[in-house]
């Protein structure tokens, strides 16, 4: 387990607990005791931490390495009936956006969503979860064959953003993100997003409007990164902390301003502590979201979305 700064406490009781555990095994001294009051110190340096955690802290949880990642999602979610589609019909296939269909409890969607690295060959396969402007024309083609056959799509957000470099913006990376809000917008299909990592500006955009949104509790919804916010405010990175809180980018600010529908709670000290649970609380709230969906006829699906989306920054003096 790879620890954060601000998890350096835990590591230090987790270590203690492992030498009065093997102290236990090999010797005859009884260090039951001993072992019980740091178990007890444990989960109240937890409780302690994790209910408190600032917005950077869970800026820093949403890119934990061990976090899961959207093809961990879909595996489990799916259970062995994903069937991934590839290539945007125009150019070629990107590796950082995946697609394709799968049955999550019983009933049929087309899951799109961002996909990161593991290790440095992986990252650089799946350029680090930026997808170019064909991904987003792939999901775009994803997404329309769901609405011809009349199957819901699910997407999973996890981007520090699209891909930035001269090529991207060459193929129109600007464009195919803006055709993707515009055509989902208008989608005869229910749309179903979840936040599992990072949603970063145009990036998650590009496949981020649904009729129900949710984010996971230790993930972050922004239109830049903190660091990008603090490089242009302070030209440094050093007031990212500072950024991250004058954003207001974390799942419970969002929830507050109306900008999500709801948050999906995560295991204490984040996804990655218990991977089981967590995809088994977005199963319940991406079947939650369908089931309030599935009865609206399509004039209505639309209409509402529509609305949701033109009530977004409204405000009055």
């Amino acid at each position: 387990m790879e620890y954060l700064d601000f998890e350096l406490p835990i590591k230090e009781l987790e270590d203690q607990l492992d030498k009065c555990t093997i102290i236990g095994q090999e010797s005859d001294v009884d260090v039951s005791n001993t072992c019980k009051q740091i178990e007890k110190k444990l989960e109240e340096t937890k409780k302690n931490i994790y209910k408190n955690l600032t917005a950077w802290q869970r800026v820093q949880l949403s890119r934990h390495p061990s976090r899961p990642y959207t093809m961990d999602h879909i595996n489990a979610l799916a259970e062995g009936t994903f069937l991934e589609l590839f290539g945007d019909r125009g150019f070629k296939d990107d590796k950082a956006m995946v697609g394709g269909l799968a049955k999550i409890g019983g009933q049929s969607f087309m899951i799109i969503g961002q996909q990161k690295g593991y290790n440095t060959k992986t990252r650089q396969y799946r350029n680090f979860g930026m997808a170019n402007p064909e991904g987003y024309r792939k999901a775009l083609r994803l997404m329309k064959m769901a609405e011809k056959f009349g199957i819901p799509v699910v997407t999973l957000v996890d981007t520090p953003g699209a891909y930035p470099g001269l090529e991207a913006e060459e193929r129109g990376q600007g464009e195919a993100i803006a055709r993707n809000i515009f055509e989902m917008v208008r989608l005869k299909t229910p749309i179903i997003t979840v936040i599992v990592g990072e949603g970063a500006s145009g990036g998650a955009l590009g496949i981020g409007v649904g009729d129900k949104v949710y984010m996971l509790e230790n993930t972050w919804y922004s239109v830049i990164s903190p660091e990008s916010c603090s490089s242009i405010l302070w030209r440094s990175w050093e007031y990212k902390e500072q950024a991250a809180e004058a954003l207001k980018l974390t799942s419970y600010d969002m929830k507050k301003q109306k900008l999500i529908d709801d948050i999906i709670p995560e295991p204490l000290g984040g996804a990655h502590y218990d991977r089981a649970t967590t995809f088994e609380s977005v199963k319940e709230y991406i079947l939650k979201g369908y089931n309030e969906l599935k009865d609206l006829s399509t004039e209505e699906l639309v209409a509402k979305r529509m609305d949701k989306y033109s009530k977004m920054g409204e405000f009055k003096e």
